[in-house]
């Protein structure tokens, strides 16, 4: 089958899926459920109802209702969880759970170790795993993706930002539903996953949620694209394959005129020029004793990205110096500085692939929709509306 052929084949399979709004391919999805404060050995945390009438559900049983007039007190006693009202104890349990009627909103504070609350929406569930209090956010899906929206985007964007922001969230989150599966919910509220601090402050992010609603990114092949996206490219954006090792066709590297006056576009570090060359040497085998190949090491620049520093058969993958050295970026050129230091200076923020944010904030600053900046900075894409979709799927 020709390629042409077979594209066309592939546009009139996803004019299908539109026209009969996808009811016999797929299973409509409303909730997700997220663990929360996952990176913490949380042993302590009280809530309290926000807003709606909840119904407390200990090991399968209803023992009481609030409507948010208690303070509730969870402890890790042992293997269960000792619940409390007011300071008074109601009971130890193996799992509990604050379940909700609609617009229903939950303040959570960790107590040990001491935490900001948050407000999150949804359902709160809890039960003692491995030392610690596991937490889970039962929380309908797109009200999920506006919370992970200002969480990795920040807020006082503008609209066509939180757009796109909000499109990538939601690719991201069916793309790898399954990421947590076997430990009881699907994705955890951190970078592993997509970050997730509950409830958004910012209201016009809710605005981008619902006027983007269902829509997600695929590659020509109807695939769900990897989400990625950066902080800044530093003018140009790198390939799938130099940083992951595999090719995709829609993490291609382009030019980033967008992102290079932007406040990560440059950055500068300095190094005596001795720890530099004793790195290369000892942890990449690097021959800094040649003098053509301590040239290199010295007067290093990278006019476009390069995926290594070489000479001859002598290579180091700049991913893992940037690993190593803490670096923003490996998008960075070394020449020497003073008598005995080296200036790296770099550009970008981030692995580099797919959008640059602070580049497509300035598109959307400019005037562009949140269309032409997906477009822009992934590669033979298709936004398709799939607010029926039930496709959970890991990678």
């Amino acid at each position: 089958m020709s390629y042409s052929l077979k594209k066309i084949l592939q546009i009139i399979f996803v004019l299908v899926l539109l026209f009969f709004g996808l009811t016999s391919f797929f299973i409509p999805v409303e909730n997700i459920q997220i663990r929360i404060f996952s990176h913490l050995k949380v042993t302590v945390f009280s809530l309290y109802a926000n807003q709606g009438t909840y119904k407390i559900i200990a090991d399968g049983n209803v023992i009481a209702s609030t409507s948010g007039e208690a303070d509730y007190k969870f402890s890790l006693k042992g293997d269960s969880v000792e619940l409390s009202k007011n300071d008074t104890i109601l009971g130890t349990y193996k799992y509990l759970k604050l379940s909700g009627t609609n617009n229903q909103e939950i303040k959570l504070r960790i107590v040990e170790p001491d935490r900001k609350g948050r407000v999150y929406q949804g359902n709160i569930s809890c039960s003692a795993n491995e030392g610690t209090l596991k937490i889970i956010n039962e929380i309908e899906l797109d009200n999920y993706i506006a919370g992970v929206t200002e969480a990795e985007a920040g807020s006082r964007t503008t609209a066509e930002f939180y757009k796109v922001q909000t499109i990538l969230a939601r690719t991201f989150a069916l793309a790898h539903i399954n990421k947590h599966i076997t430990e009881g919910f699907s994705l955890c509220d951190q970078v592993h996953c997509q970050a997730y601090f509950g409830k958004p402050r910012d209201y016009r992010i809710f605005d981008a949620t619902e006027a983007t609603k269902g829509q997600v990114v695929v590659d020509e092949n109807l695939n769900l694209i990897v989400a990625a996206f950066h902080s800044n490219s530093g003018g140009q954006t790198a390939n799938s394959e130099d940083v992951w090792g595999s090719k995709t066709s829609y993490l291609r590297s382009i030019v980033d005129t967008f992102s290079i006056k932007m406040p990560n576009a440059r950055w500068e570090r300095k190094m005596l020029t001795e720890d530099w060359l004793l790195y290369l040497k000892v942890k990449h085998n690097f021959p800094v004793d040649n003098a053509e190949a301590k040239k290199v090491a010295l007067h290093f620049q990278q006019p476009s990205r390069k995926v290594f520093l070489e000479c001859n058969k002598s290579k180091v993958p700049l991913k893992n110096v940037r690993q190593d050295l803490q670096l923003k970026s490996t998008f960075f050129s070394i020449s020497p500085y003073g008598k005995d230091s080296i200036l790296i200076k770099g550009r970008g923020y981030g692995h580099g692939l797919g959008m640059c944010q602070e580049g497509a904030m300035r598109m959307s600053k400019l005037g562009y929709k949140h269309t032409d900046i997906l477009n822009f900075y992934y590669q033979n894409i298709q936004l398709i509306d799939l607010h029926k979709l039930s496709f959970f799927r890991d990678e």
